[in-house]
């Protein structure tokens, strides 16, 4: 413990400032990669109460450089950067200089991650038109010529049960296989397969 007071009394303010700012935000960053990896990112929580209302964080802007994980990114490797050159004895104008791009660097790498990791995120709607020409069983008994909806079952991203109609002069049973001949918005047009 001696060590370590008789080291931080023998280094300069600026120095002690940049210790303080190097290992704060390192920390902060650190906690903050640990719960974007355990689902527990802030950014993404929302809130609510007893109003009638839940506020849900903007995600709008899909490519963001200035977020709080990119503020900590740059002041951690601004800081860290900063050390190294005053220990290596370089000018001020230089080392203010050198730190600066690194933390810039180090904020357009991280909101390129983070920006790469939301496009990987999948958007779960379903697309109806790539349901045209695949293959479904009936679940729910399909009325002839339009007049009522049945269901069907049908991959699409997934097991799906689907509102669907027919052209056909007979009811397609429960059971059957069928084949997705249109899409009139949210309901399918079948035919028996």
């Amino acid at each position: 413990m001696l060590t370590i007071s008789s080291w931080w009394s023998s280094i300069t303010i600026t120095e002690q400032v940049l210790w303080i700012i190097a290992l704060s935000a390192t920390s902060i960053l650190i906690i903050q990669i640990i719960l974007m990896f355990l689902g527990g990112d802030i950014t993404d929580m929302d809130a609510g109460g007893d109003a009638d209302v839940a506020i849900d964080s903007d995600t709008g802007i899909d490519f963001q450089f200035l977020s709080l994980k990119n503020f900590m990114a740059f002041f951690a490797m601004f800081s860290w950067t900063a050390i190294i050159c005053i220990k290596s004895d370089m000018p001020f104008i230089w080392t203010s200089l050198i730190s600066l791009i690194v933390g810039l660097l180090t904020m357009l790498i991280m909101a390129s991650i983070m920006y790469g990791l939301h496009k990987l995120s999948e958007d779960g709607s379903i697309q109806y038109n790539e349901a045209v020409k695949k293959i479904g069983t009936v679940y729910l008994t399909i009325p002839p010529k339009r007049k009522g909806q049945g269901q069907i079952q049908i991959n699409l991203n997934g097991l799906r049960t689907l509102n669907a109609i027919t052209d056909n002069e007979i009811e397609i049973k429960t059971g059957q296989l069928i084949e997705v001949t249109d899409v009139d918005g949210d309901i399918l047009i079948v035919k028996p397969q």
